[in-house]
């Protein structure tokens, strides 16, 4: 049975979470946990809501026998219905065949619940690979004996104590998984700051079109509890509908939408998350068949990411306008799309390279970021841009940048703020952190527009004219005489940018020649 008596905070549940995930850790990789435990965590708390339910209509309608009758003949009497072989005693008591039994139980739970078609289903505890199982039936039943030390029903945990302890398994998997982490987590202070910045409000509309697992929409949710409270429904302790945030998510990868969708439901949330390419398919059209438009608009795609020209140029959502990116980085790509998602008078917030507000600056060759670049500033559309510290990210040591842009006339009209935020930062293993203060400092300044010494200054658009709309913080912030370094990473696009550049302007070279009757002047050009 499970323990009743230990109290279920955080910490513990990390704990416990964590031991679940030493029962496999012997026979498969690290990053592969998540496909196997999350599920089972997620069908635990469907299962104990469920009976939490039933056990409460049974006092409603006299007895639980009578509220069993009545939850199987009309499911929509529980938020999900669970079969009899996939509630959690019915899996404790599986002596036999012990994988294929879960991977039965959580597409019956999957077919009684349309919502949770391609969710809970998505992996085969069965699978084996190489004619060898994935994990074992001895494995499995250690995992659910384990995972069946608490109770995850409704009057047990918090739904974000619950969410808390899901994303701690999800950061530990990210810890695993290196360099591919950052395509499904970003570090829950930065998704807590970007929250506080955008500040979102009751029934606003909030998208996140590279959502990975999910943590920037609810981030945004929870600081809409936080500022404004949510009235909860005695009977079920649901949220209820008073003002809610819509939430919209896109992602590629169809486990990541998966772990996007039970974050969502784990949290009590209701969010629209679409399986997909954003790019090349947004999923939120409007009735005419144009890019749907929100209030608040927040991602943290993958960086510097390559898209062919063609993504660009034959975009039939009218998204990239102010200038086709080049093929080294897909940034201003993205931030296009973004903004072009925004209805006006929209707030929305990136997180990106570094290199997305410098790059092309200064150069006296044509540089297609700095152009595209050229024309936000111009049409006064960058609001803010803050520097993080460096080593915040899974999937790099580099620095980047929070940009910060509105959608039509902005309350500080000619000015953006910077804020050099790189040594605001606690030290942590693997990684480093932003702490609360460092959020707190952080925010402030933002939504209070205030220069701070070292640390924040507001620029004029003719500043930027200056500067060769150069946004980089550390140009115009100095914090305790730190010197402004061009990162690696930073150097290696500037230098693939160039390259593509080079190769452009040769072929544009040769069909100018070729129109005059010059033929062979590459040839003879290298043999001089």
């Amino acid at each position: 049975m499970a323990n009743k008596n230990v109290p279920l905070d955080v910490s513990a549940l990390e704990t416990w979470l964590w031991d679940a995930a030493c029962q496999i850790r012997g026979e498969i990789d690290a990053p592969k946990f998540k496909d196997y435990i999350l599920p089972l965590v997620f069908l635990k708390r469907l299962s104990d809501v469920f009976d939490d339910e039933v056990a409460g209509l049974g006092e409603e309608f006299g007895n639980a026998e009578t509220a069993e009758k009545a939850v199987e003949a009309d499911h929509k009497l529980v938020r999900f219905f669970v079969p009899v072989m996939a509630r959690w005693n019915s899996l404790r008591n599986v002596t036999v065949g012990l994988g294929e039994h879960l991977t039965d139980a959580v597409r019956a739970v999957s077919r009684e619940n349309p919502k949770l078609q391609g969710v809970i289903d998505y992996v085969d505890f069965n699978v084996t690979r190489g004619g060898q199982r994935d994990i074992n039936d001895d494995r499995l039943a250690a995992l659910v004996q384990v995972l069946s030390k608490y109770r995850l029903g409704i009057n047990d945990v918090e739904p974000d104590i619950l969410g808390r302890a899901y994303e701690y398994l999800l950061r530990k998997f990210a810890e695993g998984q290196g360099q591919s982490a950052g395509e499904f987590y970003t570090p829950r202070e930065v998704a807590v700051l970007m929250a506080r910045i955008l500040d979102p409000q009751p029934r606003e509309t909030i998208y996140d079109p590279a959502c990975g697992s999910g943590g920037l929409l609810i981030k945004s949710h929870l600081r809409l509890i936080e500022t404004h409270g949510v009235q909860v429904n005695a009977h079920r302790r649901l949220p209820h509908e008073i003002a809610p945030l819509g939430l919209f998510g896109q992602e590629l990868n169809h486990t990541t939408y998966a772990m996007a969708k039970m974050n969502a439901f784990i949290h009590e949330m209701e969010a629209e998350v679409a399986l997909g390419d954003t790019m090349a398919r947004p999923a939120f059209l409007d009735e005419a068949g144009g890019l749907g438009q929100f209030d608040k608009v927040t991602a943290n795609p993958m960086w510097n990411q390559k898209f062919p020209p063609a993504t660009f140029e034959q975009d039939a959502y009218g998204r990239f306008g102010l200038g086709v990116p080049p093929g080294a980085s897909a940034d201003w790509g993205w931030i296009q799309h973004l903004y072009a998602s925004l209805r006006e008078g929209g707030l929305g917030a990136v997180v990106l390279d570094t290199g997305a507000v410098s790059r092309g600056s200064g150069a006296s060759s044509h540089n297609k970021e700095r152009d595209i670049r050229k024309q936000f500033i111009d049409e006064d559309c960058i609001e803010a841009v803050i520097l993080l510290p460096e080593n915040l990210f899974y999937n790099t040591t580099a620095a980047g940048i929070i940009l910060v842009f509105r959608r039509g006339p902005r309350p500080h009209a000619g000015e953006t703020l910077l804020v050099n935020a790189s040594r605001r930062f606690a030290k942590g293993k693997p990684k480093n952190y932003l702490n609360d203060q460092n959020i707190e400092e952080i925010s402030d300044v933002v939504r209070g527009w205030q220069p701070k010494d070292q640390f924040a200054t507001i620029i004029k658009t003719a500043d930027a004219i200056t500067n060769d709309y150069n946004l980089s913080p550390s140009r115009y912030v100095t914090p305790d005489g730190q010197e402004e370094v061009l990162p690696l990473e930073e150097a290696l696009v500037l230098l693939a940018t160039a390259e593509e550049e080079r190769v452009a302007a040769d072929h544009q070279l040769e069909k100018e020649l070729s129109r005059l009757g010059i033929e062979g002047w590459r040839r003879g050009g290298q043999g001089s």
